[in-house]
């Protein structure tokens, strides 16, 4: 039986109140659960999450940070502050970060370099539009982020990939088993001959993901959990996508 991963991303929203209220009703569901569980959660709860998540089995990580180790970048976050914070993971990529705060490959690239040196595991995110998608790109989108992300990368034990497709995200479409298998089977058989990669980095699935289809999708060989959006605001809604993978 393989290892599944589910992370929660909560991108904007929670307060250090609403953050431990959650934790302490998830963390007893989720005790005697296989699958890993994480909580990508604001900058401004790391500290308290960390602490709320003491002594259970959830992991607790950051949505996004810079590539300096430390300057003059006021609004910024550093890796090194995100560790000291307690963070083990952070996601970066997100198509949210691409397509609205305009970041691009090479600068992500810099992110997971930085990350990997600082003892952060970074989460690297991919995956194309409608528009691509609809014009045949989406392998041509996925070669590029992957080869310009993961560039100068030497050690694939410490990271994971998540595929999401813009398209579903947080509009209901969800990619069915069939086409997210297909994109996962294409991300890792690219790691293996673009990268010599002989280990199994688990690749998430990201896109409107739900209790009611979580279970199809991680039948498939080749995906390994799910990177879970707005079904990971509420902490039961959240444990029915653990229950049921």
């Amino acid at each position: 039986m393989k290892l599944l991963h589910v992370m929660g991303n909560w991108k904007m929203h929670k307060t250090e109140k609403e953050t431990i209220a959650f934790i302490e009703e998830l963390a007893p569901l989720v005790a005697a659960s296989n699958v890993k569980v994480y909580l990508a959660v604001p900058f401004t709860v790391i500290s308290s999450a960390v602490r709320a998540a003491e002594k259970t089995n959830i992991i607790i990580g950051a949505q996004n940070m810079n590539d300096a180790q430390k300057g003059a970048f006021t609004g910024e976050i550093a890796a090194c502050m995100l560790k000291a914070a307690g963070a083990e993971f952070v996601l970066l990529g997100h198509s949210e970060r691409r397509h609205i705060f305009k970041e691009s490959d090479e600068f992500i690239n810099s992110k997971v370099l930085r990350a990997l040196k600082d003892d952060l595991m970074p989460i690297l995110c991919v995956g194309e539009t409608e528009q691509q998608r609809e014009e045949n790109q989406t392998e041509e989108v996925l070669i590029r982020q992957l080869h310009e992300g993961l560039k100068k990368v030497e050690n694939f034990e410490k990271l994971m990939i998540a595929y999401e497709p813009v398209w579903a995200i947080g509009t209901g479409k969800t990619a069915t088993a069939e086409i997210a298998q297909k994109a996962h089977h294409f991300i890792r058989k690219n790691l293996k001959e673009a990268f010599n990669v002989s280990i199994h980095v688990p690749i998430l699935y990201g896109g409107s993901v739900k209790p009611e289809n979580i279970k199809e999708l991680v039948k498939e060989q080749d995906i390994d959990g799910a990177l879970v959006g707005g079904a990971s605001l509420e902490a039961k809604v959240f444990y029915k996508i653990i229950e049921n993978c």
